[in-house]
């Protein structure tokens, strides 16, 4: 991802909380006049969302059907008056004397103002790698750096993976270099936040970013590139081996690490590995599943991807007590052609998405019970490509269980669907108000929004930015999209819903690069064109409805990346770029504080009450969504103030009473178009639903309804559902743990050996005992669940069959965790 130039210009930003980098491509000039530009606002539907803690005087106000506009306080479009003089003293340029090809830059704590910027140019020679790396630090968010390159010695710093923050505000920070022309390593280490290093020869060469201990963040962990996994106790000092050919690695909770082992001294023959625990940082390790392809992690759930017994086929297994015991998750076997993914987890629910068989590109998501292992079908035809791995499945976290995710529809159409209820119905998105419909709609009035996220990127298509949304900035979503019956390959352009994607506007034509400041008082964007340099940046105080439009710079530069701080606190922008000239080329960084254009900070007159997830206020269960309803309170959209960095986002939360909403549809039961009711599917009427938990059968007796996790309902409609115990033990291909001991233990007594040998052949006797002649020859349960036959029914099929092909590795998928191939960071 670069340009056709010399200079190969790419700026990765990572956090400090987060290991992942992104590029940026090159922007182009703004074509807006230097002056506000009206958008109508789309009044009509929509839920509502509000923002601080309720005073008294206004949680016993009415509610009012908000349009968060005062007409008293004027037009926010002529709100700020006089601002390009105020910006222009707050804008701040630096110049890097400095050619190389690519920063990264890294916020170390949070609002503390440091930046470390890493510079780093590369080239081939021969069998080895020439580089050049250059560090600078900031302490004002980038308003200036100091070159601190003599602090790591002039060694070369790994682009890809060199820069390792530490979590919260521990201060902490790795440095990876390599020396000796890239076949040694060396790391330098800060706990003050950059101010200074100490570096440390390593052992090893790394395969991946060094690791901090979440609950200890002295406590490091990485692999090398021989498969090793070392780990360090004192922040870098000392690295001591835990163990050989580890495939891949993971840290559980309470200090617990999670690793896959090759039994044979190498990684390729996925479906053999054994996956271990350790808890006291590699003295004991413990096998806690066997046959695994790969495992996952997400919110309290393990999964592991197992092999069955004829090796044909891989099913998934859940663990909710740290590998102790594990459950088989009632969902369909895949292929060696497919692939599992967990798209979404917490401590109360996950989204899994099962490929279909076949280079379909597609699969169905399921979401789970509150214990990871009994299903629901939520979605079909979820686009999820194998060839790139590519998913939209986006978690929009500004407004409770809204979801947005991509299905490929009959004639191989891509469509936008969204989720308000955590994943129970899926809906297209609303057409914005302020839009027509493109030539992809067969009816020029009746068309829908469509969401351009990572499919689209990965077909290049002119989309520079993935849909965003922040915790604190509640209901506001940036993305960008098209309007008709499916995804337009044409110029995508900007919306910008205010109620978590209920309603959307078209705030800017054409690609652009944003960002969201202020907790959601203010927005920046910059229009993005791979050929022009630019020299404006647009602001919104008012959730994209009006923008102002700055000139930062006399002299354009060819952009790179628009970089704030995460969280959206910060009131801080860098404009990233360079310069090209026909006798040199070099970086700038240009920063805009926009503290002084919000001249006074929020008071209690710039918000208004907002009840989310709510169309008419007036009807007694409007907002109730999960089981309750949420009250807020939401900036005024002509407030033109500083909501400040200790701003925080309180609910009011009120349950309400169960209704058929707050239910999933059953195992066997689905719901029609358009309908609340759970009917029964006619190929399962009559049949006998049973699934393996805890090492006993359970038979399931349901009116087609489970509630929905994490939903809080009280009273009201509840339909009846039975998990009955059949006192029939259902078995299991995992291997009964094991205990390992390394060499800073004991060694064990060769009698100890005999008699766990003995014990082990006992217990594979029993085991192939009960699986002959109790479960009939089948795989894990005494009757091989009709759920999984309706759901895979050649699948189940071939389970006896002989194994007839070999394992292969699927694609690459991004960013989502699978226990196939690890996506969950």
């Amino acid at each position: 991802m670069g340009l056709l130039l010399p200079l190969r210009c790419v700026l990765l930003l990572s956090a400090s909380l987060l290991a992942a980098a992104s590029d940026f491509l090159p922007g182009s000039e703004s074509s807006v006049q230097p002056l506000f530009a009206r958008r109508q606002i789309a009044e009509e539907g929509a839920a509502r969302v509000a923002k601080r803690s309720l005073p008294a005087w206004l949680a016993a106000a009415p509610l009012h059907k908000i349009r968060r506009r005062s007409t008293e306080q004027g037009d926010s479009c002529q709100a700020l008056q006089g601002y390009d003089a105020k910006l222009a003293a707050n804008t701040h340029r630096y110049t890097f004397n400095d050619l190389s090809g690519s920063v990264s830059l890294a916020w170390v704590g949070d609002s503390t103002g440091v930046i470390l910027a890493l510079t780093t140019f590369q080239v081939p020679f021969f069998m080895i790698r020439l580089g050049q790396s250059k560090l600078y630090r900031s302490e004002n968010y980038g308003k200036s750096f100091q070159d601190v390159t003599s602090l790591i010695d002039n060694t070369f710093i790994r682009s890809e993976f060199g820069i390792a923050i530490g979590p919260e505000n521990s201060g902490k920070v790795i440095l990876t270099g390599d020396v000796s022309g890239g076949h040694g390593s060396r790391i330098f280490t800060s706990d003050d936040f950059g101010k200074s290093f100490t570096h440390r020869d390593l052992p090893f060469v790394p395969l991946m970013q060094i690791t901090y201990n979440p609950e200890n963040s002295t406590v490091l962990l990485v692999l090398s590139k021989s498969n090793e996994l070392w780990l360090s106790e004192d922040f870098g000092s000392t690295w001591n081996k835990v163990h050989n050919t580890v495939c891949l690695v993971k840290w559980g909770r309470k200090n617990s690490i999670f690793f896959t082992a090759g039994l044979n001294g190498s990684c390729i023959d996925q479906g053999m590995l054994e996956l271990r625990r350790t808890t006291d940082y590699g003295k004991t390790i413990k096998t806690v599943a066997s046959k695994i392809y790969s495992f996952g992690l997400g919110g309290r759930f393990i999964f592991a991807s197992v092999m069955t017994g004829k090796g044909t086929l891989r099913m998934i297994y859940v663990s909710v007590d740290q590998g102790e015991t594990w459950n088989m998750a009632q969902l369909p076997p895949v292929g060696h052609e497919q692939f599992y993914s967990i798209l979404a987890a917490n401590d109360e629910m996950v989204f899994m998405h099962v490929d279909e068989p076949g280079d379909t590109g597609f699969g169905t998501i399921y979401v789970s019970d509150d214990r990871g292992t009994v299903y629901s079908k939520s979605l079909e035809r979820h686009l999820y490509t194998t060839t790139g791995g590519d998913t939209d499945f986006t978690n929009i976290t500004s407004l409770r269980g809204v979801f947005v995710t991509s299905v490929l529809a009959e004639g191989d159409s891509v469509q936008s669907v969204v989720s308000f209820d955590q994943g129970g119905e899926w809906v297209p998105l609303r057409k914005p108000a302020n839009s027509k419909c493109d030539a992809t709609a067969k009816d020029p009035e009746k068309c829908s929004l469509h969401i351009h996220a990572a499919y689209s990127t990965a077909m290049r298509l002119n989309v520079p930015m993935l849909p965003l949304s922040e915790p604190n900035a509640v209901g506001l979503v940036l993305a960008h999209g098209s309007v008709g019956d499916s995804i337009s390959v044409m110029k995508p352009d900007v919306y910008v819903s205010d109620d978590g994607g209920y309603s959307w506007i078209k705030a800017l034509d054409g690609p652009h690069h944003y960002a969201i400041l202020d907790s959601g008082g203010l927005l920046v964007a910059v229009e993005h064109s791979p050929t022009q340099p630019i020299n404006k940046i647009k602001f919104s105080t008012d959730e994209g409805q009006c923008w102002g439009v700055y000139n930062f710079t006399d002299d354009p530069i060819y952009f790179t990346g628009l970089a704030s701080e995460p969280g959206a606190r910060s009131m801080n922008v860098s404009i990233w770029g360079y310069r090209d000239s026909l006798l040199s080329q070099y970086w700038i960084s240009i920063t805009i504080d926009f503290r002084e254009l919000l001249t006074r900070d929020c008071a209690d007159k710039d918000y208004v009450q907002w009840l989310a997830h709510s169309d008419d206020i007036s009807d007694p269960k409007d907002g109730c969504n999960l089981g309750y309803k949420e009250k807020f309170l939401r900036l005024r959209k002509d407030s033109v103030c500083w909501n400040g960095r200790d701003y925080q986002v309180n609910t009011q939360p009120t349950p309400c009473p169960c209704t058929l909403d707050d239910f999933l549809c059953d195992f066997g039961y689905y719901r029609q178009e358009n309908r609340s009711e759970c009917v029964e599917q006619p190929d399962l009427k009559g049949k006998v639903l049973e699934f393996c938990l805890h090492g006993r059968e359970e038979q399931l007796q349901t009116s087609g309804y489970r509630k929905i996790p994490g939903d809080k309902c009280e009273g009201g409609k509840m339909p009846e559902r039975k998990e009955i115990d059949l006192s029939v033990r259902c078995v299991s291909d995992l291997v009964g743990p094991q205990l390992l001991v390394d060499g800073h233990s004991s060694k064990s007594v060769p009698i100890v050996v005999t008699v766990v040998i003995v014990m082990l052949l006992s217990i594979a006797a029993g085991v192939v005992f009960v699986k002959k002649y109790v479960c009939g020859g089948r795989f894990l349960v005494h009757r091989y669940s009709v759920l999984q036959q309706h759901a895979e029914e050649t699948a189940a099929a071939e389970v006896d069959d002989p194994l007839e092909s070999n394992h292969t590795e699927n694609g690459k998928i991004v960013f989502h965790d699978d226990s196939d191939e690890d996506l969950l960071e």
